[in-house]
């Protein structure tokens, strides 16, 4: 047995993937494999959630659960969403399950059970049978039962102690009770003693293999002012976190947080990029302008977002510069007048309208001799900078 457990533990992966929530719903964290994000990149983005406390009323959890639910942006084509609730005992167990069960119907989100007692947290996991929560938390005087309770409903749980040497000693204890779905608490000091804290949890279980170490990250934000919790959050997820809990719910938070949050888990080696093509936006015509720029996300959604504020129906020419900005693909020699003319050809732009304008972004100016010869098109130099598009194209002939 002992032999077969070592087996085991040796083909784990260095941090354990723990999935929290159910169906569209559920996330999953862990299993990280770089202590920097350039020697490879990071793999799961950290959960993000909120804070709720059962003495809250009613009418104020219902109105927080919608603020919540309405957490939802795009940025640079992709969908930005927060992942969990976390519901807070501080009354008695009826009330907390009460609450769980509320919660539970108000948002699909992936739900932490906040409490050490167990038979608070016997009531509210049979209220939310096949939600997978994540129990928050364990200590020495009841792992035991919360151990029971992990088993019985299959369900993952955060451990929490005074120091990495106690956080250790209960997972190990968890993992000879028969549980593995484990998070490690890190709160209760200041910033920079928790950033240390959450260095050296990645460190021991990438370095040294420290198995009682090797996994996510949970940590709840104790500060009170608003700008404060978001700055520590941001700060967390950019160290290690696996969950950040928050008190705020406003969207100017999450917003600030998911943000921060999609750049440092993009892959540093492939930049945000969407496919080399010709977009048609709006309701075009054959005399409809056509734009070039490069297929960097944040570059062309920059451009897309301006052209649809001038309200011109107009062609947006994505050329592949794998992934790179316009000044940045230029240097590179990526957005040169032979890619151009190539893009121009292989989607069919002639074909699309009846004139021979293209508009090239003012910072690449230099570019626009080149370009007439290599294409045959008249080049038109745009602004240097997006947000001139909509004035620019509304006072441009067609």
């Amino acid at each position: 047995v002992d032999a077969k457990l070592a087996l085991e533990a040796s083909s784990q992966p260095p941090i354990r993937l723990i999935t929290v929530g159910s169906g569209d719903a559920q996330v999953q964290i862990g299993n990280e494999t770089v202590m920097f994000r350039h020697e490879e990149k990071f793999h799961r983005p950290c959960a993000v959630g909120f804070l709720v406390d059962d003495d809250t009323p009613d009418d104020q959890i219902r109105r927080t659960a919608a603020k919540i639910n309405a957490l939802q942006f795009e940025r640079v084509g992709q969908k930005l969403a927060v992942n969990v609730v976390a519901v807070r005992q501080k009354n008695d167990a009826v009330r907390f399950a009460k609450v769980v069960g509320l919660i539970a119907g108000l948002t699909p989100l992936g739900l932490v059970l906040m409490s050490s007692d167990t038979v608070a947290l016997r009531a509210a996991l049979e209220t939310v049978k096949g939600r997978n929560p994540l129990i928050y938390k364990v200590n020495s005087d009841n792992l035991q039962g919360i151990a029971q309770l992990a088993k019985e409903f299959k369900v993952p749980v955060v451990v929490g102690s005074d120091g990495l040497e106690q956080s250790a000693a209960l997972t190990q204890e968890l993992n000879l009770a028969g549980v593995q779905d484990i998070m490690i608490e890190v709160s209760g000091k200041s910033l920079s003693e928790n950033i240390m804290t959450l260095t050296q949890i990645r460190r021991q279980a990438l370095k040294r293999s420290h198995r009682a170490l090797g996994y996510p990250a949970f940590i709840v934000v104790s500060q009170d002012d608003p700008y404060d919790q978001v700055i520590d959050a941001a700060t967390y997820i950019v160290k290690y976190a696996g969950m950040v809990i928050i008190k705020g719910v406003e969207a100017w938070q999450a917003l600030s947080i998911l943000t921060l949050r999609q750049n440092i888990y993009t892959d540093p080696q492939r930049p945000l990029q969407i496919e080399p093509k010709l977009y048609p936006i709006g309701a075009v015509t054959k005399s409809s302008p056509v734009l070039v720029t490069t297929n960097f996300s944040l570059s062309y959604f920059t451009v897309l977002g301006e052209v649809e504020a001038s309200r011109v129906p107009a062609y947006i020419l994505s050329v592949d510069t794998e992934g790179m900005s316009v000044l940045t693909a230029w240097a590179a020699e990526k957005f040169t007048p032979e890619r151009i003319a190539l893009a121009m050809n292989k989607f069919e732009v002639a074909a699309a309208v009846a004139h021979r304008r293209l508009i090239i972004p003012g910072y690449v100016a230099v570019l626009s001799g080149d370009l007439q010869e290599q294409s045959g098109w008249e080049i038109v130099v745009g602004p240097k900078e997006a947000a001139g598009l909509p004035g620019f194209l509304r006072n441009t002939p067609s």
